[in-house]
């Protein structure tokens, strides 16, 4: 069963990397270079935000993994520039990565776990637990104000001509990078209702929820705590 969900997750996001991938191309092909004034409407600006806000979460989990330094920062670089084709390569190569032991007992915990050096013991935490709250308190808060600022200044996105070649291309990069969360989120969850209403959140308010959920999430650690913690279940928690 878990082996199957490894191979499962794995080609699922060969197959998104392959969409982000062509969608960009397309986009460049038919609508040309992103790189100009025009395009950048208010709610564009909203969005590259909101997608923003999800690529650093990542990032986050990013440097934790990463037992160098070097590898951190390459990785960060292309989850700027290439945003979810790089979420989808990285986590293939993370599933790639695992031994078939890995894989047929929870794949998902080992792929969030983080790659140690040789006679390396702990694993690190990049920032505390109160520190990190704030971090994405902020950042939620940054968000809501951004929806409702452009809500007021510009109007509802739901009209035509928000629908720009290079809107659509960011929605699909940004609904990518919402599947990659969505995982994590059905991973930490243990009732599957939960599940569903956070996904739900996902897909309607984007980085809003996504900062909620890791904010609750880091509120049931101590502040003694590790803040890697907050990447597993209370099930695989108690393996660390």
């Amino acid at each position: 069963m878990a082996a199957s969900l490894a191979i499962g997750l794995r080609t699922a996001f060969m197959v998104l990397g392959c969409v982000s991938t062509a969608t960009v191309l397309y986009t460049i092909i038919t609508d040309g270079l992103p790189f100009r004034k025009q395009l950048f409407t208010p709610w564009m600006a909203a969005t590259l935000i909101d997608f923003y806000i999800n690529i650093l979460a990542i990032a986050v989990w990013i440097v934790y993994k990463e037992a160098n330094w070097i590898w951190s920062i390459i990785w960060i670089v292309l989850l700027i520039c290439l945003g979810s084709i790089t979420t989808c390569v990285y986590i293939v190569l993370q599933f790639l990565m695992l031994s078939p032991q890995e894989s047929i007992q929870d794949p998902i915990y080992f792929v969030l776990l983080r790659n140690r050096k040789r006679n390396e013991t702990e694993s690190k935490s990049i920032m505390s637990v109160l520190s990190a709250r704030i971090l994405f308190s902020v950042l939620g808060c940054l968000m809501l104000g951004t929806l409702v600022y452009t809500l007021a200044t510009d109007g509802s996105p739901f009209r035509q001509e928000n629908l720009t070649p290079w809107l659509s291309a960011t929605l699909v990069d940004f609904y990518v990078n919402v599947v990659a969360l969505s995982v994590w989120v059905a991973y930490k969850e243990s009732n599957w209702k939960t599940s569903t209403i956070w996904i739900i959140l996902l897909i309607c308010f984007g980085s809003i929820s996504t900062c909620a959920y890791i904010v609750l999430q880091l509120f049931r650690l101590s502040s003694q705590d590790p803040t890697f913690l907050v990447l597993f279940n209370s099930n695989n928690s108690k393996w660390l």
